[in-house]
């Protein structure tokens, strides 16, 4: 077969399947167009997931007839005035957008400049229509009908009206989160999905537009980020360890004000939140890096996701050292939510009088507790509170006094431990609830962190070693990491051809059950593979032997043991976590359980 031109409609399909993969990718190049046009307000309404109807008005500088003439034809921009690829300070660039857009479905752009007169072209399957007068206001508005029209193969791979409607708000989001001096509107079908109300473009108003988008919980749980080296910038805010969730999802990251999915950005995140997140968890954050624009390669694939940089190093270690500083000053702040969902418990509890409204209690003889005189009940209903004046047995203190001065700490004094597991302490404000075993397991999981950067943890000698029976694979696996672990304080040798035998254990950790630990780290070691990063797998053997020399549920402490651990947990950075990601406390504010019970 001989080699011949393509017509411009077939090149233009082609293009289209680069270019607009889904109509969440059509919305996303409209709406960047708006934004490029110096637009304050950007309205998108969709029919159908995209498919039957997507509407895009903005109040921008809006197109001149000549323009709009030249707007659909294929690599033609306004955004490149001396055609310099290195130096690309607009979202769009490649005009390539509305041309394939055109060639796939009906498309119709009607545009006012302030000194002009509407006009508007339309696109149908490629076939463009000579530029005619409209009626508008100024700006610009775009209509995309039946999409895929000219393409009908590639409905089949689209997902459910439900699913497109998620992508498609979540392009929107993306893109007003990166302008917080925007407002925008998005309506699927009948329902307005979207309503953000412009803000001022200061750390308050990019904190409200994240709340509204994120959820408050994200910007109370968040800690805000701001450093630059080297001209390069970064700000927004990072969730606690304690705020993740199941999937990468909510994790947003923009270069130069445009949304990316980035590998060495997110490689990046991991490598600041470490061991604080565990595996399969992903923390919130919504981070902002502004560079040079010669600086980054914006320029790499069509959906313009990707980006690269000049400097990668530079910019990943400006990302981690801002987070990690951040994080380590944030010391032991655990997550807000945990409070807030212990109290929504309570107030939703099944079974509870009033069905979760305030329980007034009624009296022997009396309507709703009604005293019988000013200030005091009648005798009848005195009655049941006959000795009450006496202490009761069980409130028989066993926590030494503390001074007064301890419940303006930040997790105060502790007053009781209940079910040998969670220490109750008092603040002047509130009332606190510490898991004594996960909040001991960080500890000692960053003091042996802090001694294996220290030069190796100091070992105690067993009196009778201890032999461990094993698989023998795994009693390999632990002969060959022997020297690793003895930078742990665990010195083993092999015994026998399925068993280990174990010398030396770290002191930091006391008594503890040898057995149980020899053959978890037989576990972390079978499942790491050997490409894993010599730290890191010592940081994952590192919490399997805080998990077993940490005071264990059940273990009756003392006043001043649980005070000490209140103490350290204030000095110690991440403390307000577990190492498997839990929060190891949870406060519950005075006012909120005054609520609780009807004081307020």
């Amino acid at each position: 077969m001989a080699i011949r031109q393509l017509s411009s409609q077939t090149i233009n399909r082609i293009a289209a399947g680069e270019v607009v993969e889904r109509p969440a990718s059509v919305v996303k190049e409209l709406v960047e167009n708006a934004i490029d046009a110096g637009a304050r307000r950007i309205e998108v309404v969709t029919s159908g997931a995209g498919v039957s109807l997507i509407r895009v008005i903005d109040d921008g500088r809006g197109m001149s007839a000549d323009d709009l003439a030249l707007a659909v034809e294929r690599h033609a921009t306004s955004k490149l005035d001396d055609e310099n690829l290195l130096n690309i300070s607009t979202l769009g660039f490649r005009g390539e957008a509305l041309p394939s857009i055109g060639a796939i479905a009906r498309l119709v752009i009607r545009s006012r400049q302030p000194s002009g007169q509407g006009v508007e072209i339309k696109v149908e399957r490629g076939d463009k229509s000579n530029v005619r007068p409209a009626a508008l206001n100024v700006g610009t508005s775009v209509e995309v009908q039946d999409l895929f029209s000219a393409t009908p193969a590639r409905l089949k791979f689209l997902k459910s009206e439900r699913a497109e409607n998620s992508a498609i708000a979540d392009v929107v989001k993306r893109l007003a989160m990166a302008q917080p001096r925007i407002a925008f509107t998005l309506t699927t079908g009948e329902r307005v999905g979207l309503r953000l109300p412009a803000v001022d473009a200061g750390v308050d108003g990019l904190a409200d537009r994240l709340g509204r988008i994120m959820g408050r919980e994200f910007v109370t749980d968040a800690l805000a980020i701001a450093a630059e080296r080297d001209g390069v910038r970064l700000a927004g805010f990072a969730g606690l360890p304690t705020l993740n969730r199941a999937n990468p999802g909510w994790q947003f990251l923009f270069v130069n004000g445009r949304p990316v999915k980035d590998r060495l950005l997110a490689g990046a995140l991991r490598g600041a939140y470490g061991d604080l997140v565990p595996r399969g968890r992903f923390a919130m954050v919504a981070l902002f890096v502004d560079l040079a624009p010669e600086a980054v390669d914006v320029n790499v694939h069509p959906a313009k996701a990707e980006v690269r940089f000049r400097n990668a190093g530079l910019v990943r270690g400006l990302m981690v050292g801002a987070l990690q500083e951040a994080l380590r000053q944030a010391g032991h702040s655990a997550a807000a939510a945990g409070g807030a969902a212990t109290l929504a418990a309570f107030a939703s509890r099944p079974g509870v009088p009033g069905g979760g409204q305030p329980y007034r209690p009624q009296w022997p003889g009396q309507t709703q507790g009604a005293p019988t005189s000013a200030g005091g009940f009648s005798e009848e209903a005195q009655a049941p509170l006959a000795g009450m004046s006496a202490a009761s047995g069980d409130t028989a203190p066993n926590v030494a006094s503390v001074p007064e001065e301890a419940l303006d700490q930040p997790l105060g004094a502790a007053r009781a431990q209940v079910h040998e597991n969670y220490i109750v302490s008092q603040t002047r404000n509130s009332i606190v609830i510490v898991d004594q075993h996960a909040a001991h397991e960080r500890l000692v999981y960053e003091r042996m962190k802090q001694a294996l950067g220290d030069g190796g943890v100091i070992r105690q000698g067993l009196l009778i070693p201890e032999v461990v029976e094993l698989d023998g694979d795994d009693a390999a696996r632990l002969e060959a990491k022997a020297g690793d672990l003895a930078e742990l304080g665990v010195v083993l040798e092999r015994f026998g051809p399925e068993a280990v035998v174990v010398r030396e254990t770290p002191a930091m950790l006391g008594e503890m059950d040898v057995q149980g630990l020899v053959r978890d780290l037989a576990d972390q070691l079978r499942e790491g593979s050997e490409a894993t990063a010599l730290k890191d797998r010592l940081e994952y053997v590192c919490a399997t032997m805080a998990c077993h020399g940490s005071v264990r549920s059940g273990r009756r402490l003392t006043g001043p043991e649980m005070n000490a651990l209140l103490r350290e947990m204030e000095a110690t950075p991440h403390s307000g976590q577990c190492n498997h990601g839990r929060p190891t406390y949870v406060e519950l504010q005075l006012a909120d359980i005054e609520r609780l019970f009807g004081r307020r």
